[in-house]
């Protein structure tokens, strides 16, 4: 097989057409038309699927992609550290985080991370939808409690959990009773709150007075009086510690726990490898606590 038409065929394939492709790499469209075309003629399969006004992978095309595009990047990433005398990390690294996290502590080791690595362009988008870790040419990805996924491989680095809080000014309820709330998304008519407190268990029934799209917003009205609301206890270490916010119980249920995961291949690169490892030197213990102590710093 011919592996520069098949790093072709990559390169349209990730940038979803001819043209976008040959305006990221500064290539002629016309070429990279003909050598995806040798490229389908040699192995007798149609790659893409070509329409009037966009072009998509074939079944087999994708399959193609999925199995190649990391093994040409390890190709490129062998041949640059031979090349340099070493696997000092370099090179553009894609990484998508959940919001949250990205609003708190993204931003800083993002900066950490670029100031001890220099040679690695790194680039961070926040969502907190499941990406399609090849399609959208992504090397790591960071997930709170991910559902299992073969293809993937990874590592627990940080675990927090969930605590409802609320400001001194309202009174904690007694078992069964409503609960002015704060929360983020919609919730169900019968929605309640499974709390472990100091004297034993309490349910609290949710009467949300606001719903927001996120857990900073749902902080800051928390601390406003408004209502009650579950928050990591990461995010509101500072205002349970100075007394803005009091806590009214531990929320029962599975813990927070946030992934790095990246696709399962034998050779991982040098540039995901060094990220990871600023993670576990980050947070070394990986507990809500060190997380506060990092968002306080």
């Amino acid at each position: 097989m011919d592996l520069l038409a098949l790093a072709d065929f990559n390169l349209v394939a990730r940038h979803g057409g001819f043209g976008k492709a040959s305006r990221a790499a500064g290539r002629p469209k016309a070429t990279l038309s003909r050598r995806v075309s040798e490229l389908e003629a040699s192995l007798d399969l149609r790659l893409f699927e070509r329409g009037t006004r966009a072009m998509k992978l074939t079944e087999e095309g994708r399959a193609l992609f999925e199995r190649t595009s990391q093994l040409l990047t390890e190709l490129d990433e062998t041949t640059a550290a031979i090349a340099s005398g070493g696997q000092h990390p370099r090179g553009r690294l894609r990484i998508s985080a959940p919001l949250l996290f990205s609003q708190t502590a993204m931003g800083k080791i993002a900066a950490g991370f670029a100031l001890k690595y220099p040679d690695v362009q790194l680039e961070v988008t926040t969502e907190d939808r499941s990406v399609d870790m090849i399609e959208e040419a992504y090397d790591l990805v960071i997930r709170v409690n991910p559902d299992p996924d073969e293809s993937l491989i990874g590592r627990v680095f940080l675990r927090d959990r969930l605590v409802v809080v609320a400001s001194p000014d309202l009174i904690p309820p007694a078992d069964g009773l409503i609960v002015p709330a704060v929360v983020r998304g919609p919730v169900r008519q019968d929605e309640a709150w499974n709390v472990t407190t100091s004297t034993g268990r309490l349910k609290m029934t949710v009467n949300p007075v606001l719903i927001l799209s996120s857990l900073i917003m749902v902080k800051d009205a928390v601390c406003m009086g408004v209502g009650a609301a579950r928050l990591p206890v990461s995010l509101v270490s500072r205002e349970l510690t100075n007394g803005s916010l009091v806590h009214w119980g531990d929320v029962e249920g599975p813990e927070i726990a946030l992934w790095t995961l990246y696709p399962t291949r034998r050779l991982l690169s040098a540039r995901v490898s060094a990220f990871v490892d600023y993670l576990k030197d980050a947070f070394p213990n990986g507990t809500p606590d060190e997380l506060a102590a990092y968002l306080k710093e």
